[in-house]
């Protein structure tokens, strides 16, 4: 569903409205109003106020806005045409919103063919995608081809089969090698004559596979033909890593999520066992220690290993090792290069996006209680050394998911080198207490004097009262970014924050939340202490936002995210027992991608009830509309959709399937081999000359 001020327009940034066409305003049964203006334009936006509208603005060669129909409860809006293409549209409420009604020249008008939602048995067990797209009204034959599947064998190689910090295979409680189903972000790097692809599986141990990929030259199909696993010895090994980009400079750039609470962990002590690490955080931890080569079966039952201890994980592993953003560069030799950017922030990281500049970056925050961070390099295409920020939401509306100015708060003092944080955690074994003095809240819910009351971050779990140790500021801001974001006055109320993507022509970051709810609803219980600085209607289908970008002097990027808006809300349902989200509109949208020139935002889903099958969208920002182009089987998650413009004269729209049967239907499973997952892509597409 498109609702808001943006139905059937896009997002324009920095334009000045003037005096335009004239407009008509009509009130919705929804307690919305459709502005219509003589020139075909329409826009969906907050319901007008019980009163007769006002005359519109005389516009050049134009007549007087007719009166507007009575409404209720809402804020009154006008549209001014600004004689480029876009309209600005201004609200009683404050907002001002300038929309583009008309395509960019050389847009290429784009038309996938619908997919129907799964309705048999047979079709929810399958992968279905758009058989042909219309570009500028010349038919094109598509389709979703797989190139990988988790278990394929290449030589002594199978894809998917997780390896310990010396590179031999992790094992499962029954003795079998570990072959993961959790395939995420698959990136496709041409390099010279070569085309290669990097896969990460978000397991623990995670893992990556460095794939190389034959290119029909007629027909533009991928076939893997090489694949091996990637050696993160050197960085510590691979935590949960989730989405992923593809640089400016070709990098695979992806992600750890999830990382364990440094001041959990300090507080248990070395003789615990296992069990007691299991407890603490439901069993979450304890697999990623058989990278580290530690014994976490027993021999008799599936219980942890009581013989195993806290201080034994301890001599191998250190919670502030993971949680960054993770670059794999690849050479034309087929050799590779692994770095973690310590300087960039250490969280629930879902996925780093850099910008043109090659100097911005943007780092999604996943789970509940997040933020958003972006960070600017000092050098571009140099990711070791920067400052870091965290956004405050400052709201302005609840329309349709919402929408705020937002500003950007620096959590150090200067910039900080990747070399402070890397000494801090493998010279100095550096612990939470190290960073923070720690109070309890008093009986009232306040701390006292000195101490920031910090509600509960993804990582915490709680509310905390804190205190920076002096000269620890910058070291806090890369290893507890989270909780520094909230200590600072920043929004960590986020929920399920996922992808973002970038629209270069219209200069707009496009962001996914899955959920609008708990920390984002008004006055959650669980956050009496948190600031409260988002206020939303929930909304468990989620929504995705438009944040329009512009320069900001003082923090050095012309790249800096300046609102947040509502676009594309998903629609809560309750009539159908196998889909709690309606199958006309997103469900949980997760991972988003820009089809530059083609002005198609592609939407994919993380749905465990929101629907049955998940589904990639591609949306069309200038008519506001929504085309279903594949759906995936029972139990899936769509994963990496990301838009390759051109490799030799083709594009292609990269698309993973996530555990088949892993999250849902379960009980649908008829055989192991339908519970592998799926590398692939739908395509291949003509690149755009």
């Amino acid at each position: 569903m498109v609702a808001g001020a943006l139905a059937g327009v896009t997002l324009v940034a920095g334009c000045d409205g003037e005096a335009g066409s004239s407009c008509t305003v009509a009130e919705n049964a929804d307690g919305s109003a459709t502005i219509t203006c003589d020139d075909g334009t329409t826009a969906t936006v907050a319901s007008m106020p019980g009163t007769d509208g006002t005359d519109g603005t005389d516009g050049t060669d134009g007549t007087d806005g007719t009166d507007g129909t009575d409404g209720t409860d809402g804020e009154g809006c006008s549209v001014a045409d600004n004689g480029d293409g876009t309209k600005t549209i201004s609200c009683e409420d404050g907002t001002n919103v300038t929309v583009r009604d008309t395509m960019p020249p050389g847009t290429v008008a784009t038309r996938f063919e619908s997919v129907a939602a799964p309705s048999t048995d047979a079709e929810k067990r399958a992968v279905l995608a758009s058989p042909s797209v219309a570009l500028d009204g010349v038919d094109h034959t598509i389709g979703y081809s797989t190139t990988h599947r988790s278990g394929d064998t290449h030589g002594a190689d199978v894809f998917g089969r997780m390896v310990d910090q010396s590179m031999n295979p992790v094992l499962q409680q029954d003795g079998s090698e570990m072959i993961s189903n959790s395939m995420d972000f698959s990136s496709l790097l041409p390099v010279g004559d070569r085309i290669f692809s990097v896969t990460q599986f978000e397991s623990r141990p995670g893992g990556m596979y460095l794939s190389e990929l034959e290119q029909d030259e007629t027909t533009g199909e991928l076939t893997s033909i090489a694949t091996r696993p990637i050696d993160f010895s050197g960085v510590d090994g691979l935590w949960v890593p989730c989405a992923g980009s593809v640089t400016p400079w070709n990098t695979h750039l992806g992600s750890e999520e999830y990382p364990r609470d440094g001041r959990t962990w300090e507080s248990l002590d070395d003789a615990d066992s296992l069990s007691v690490i299991s407890a603490a955080d439901g069993g979450y931890t304890v697999p990623m220690f058989r990278y580290y080569g530690i014994d976490i079966y027993t021999d008799a039952d599936s219980d942890t290993n009581i013989d195993a201890t806290v201080g034994d994980v301890r001599a191998v592993y250190n919670p502030y090792m993971h949680g960054y953003a993770t670059e794999v560069a690849v050479d034309a030799a087929g050799d590779y290069e692994v770095t973690k950017h310590y300087a960039m922030g250490r969280m629930a990281l879902e996925l780093a996006y850099v910008m043109p500049d090659q100097r911005t970056v943007y780092l999604t925050d996943d789970g509940t209680n997040v933020g958003l961070f972006m960070f600017v390099a000092d050098e571009p295409g140099d990711l070791s050394s920067g400052r870091l920020y965290a956004m405050k939401w400052n709201q302005v509306s609840t329309i349709n998911g919402g929408r705020a100015d937002i500003e950007w708060i620096p959590l150090d003092t200067g910039s900080v080198d990747a070399g402070l944080v890397d000494d801090a955690i493998h010279d100095d074994d550096v612990q939470f207490s190290d960073m923070f003095e720690v109070e309890d809240p008093t009986g009232t819910g306040d701390c006292p004097g000195g101490f920031t009351a910090v509600m509960r971050t993804s990582l915490s779990g709680r509310t905390e009262c804190l205190r920076v140790r002096a000269g620890m500021q910058d070291l806090a801001s890369r290893l507890e970014t989270t909780r520094m974001a909230a200590y600072l006055g920043a929004t960590t109320e986020l929920r399920k924050e996922e992808g973002i993507t970038y629209d270069f022509e219209n200069e707009t970051l496009y962001l996914a939340m899955s959920a609008v709810e708990r920390g984002m609803t008004d006055g959650h219980s669980n956050d009496a202490m948190g600031p409260n600085h988002v206020r939303l209607p929930e909304n468990e289908c989620g929504v995705v936002y438009a944040l329009p970008t512009g320069n900001d002097g003082a923090i050095g990027s012309r790249y800096v995210a300046k609102r947040f808006i509502g676009v594309v809300a998903g629609m809560p349902i309750d009539s159908d027992p196998d889909n709690s989200c309606s199958l006309d509109g997103i469900a949980s949208p997760d991972n988003v991608t820009f089809m530059d020139g083609h002005g198609i935002l592609i939407i994919g889903e993380d749905t465990g009830s929101g629907h049955q099958n998940d589904v990639i969208w591609a949306y069309d920002v200038y008519e506001g509309s929504l085309t279903r182009i594949q759906t995936t089987p029972y139990g899936s998650e769509t994963t990496s959709p990301y838009w390759y413009p051109n490799i030799n004269g083709f594009a292609y729209l990269k698309s993973v399937i996530q555990h088949p049967f892993g999250e849902s239907d379960s009980d649908m499973l008829m055989s192991p081999d339908e519970a592998r997952a799926y590398d692939g892509y739908v395509g291949p597409f003509p690149a755009i000359e």
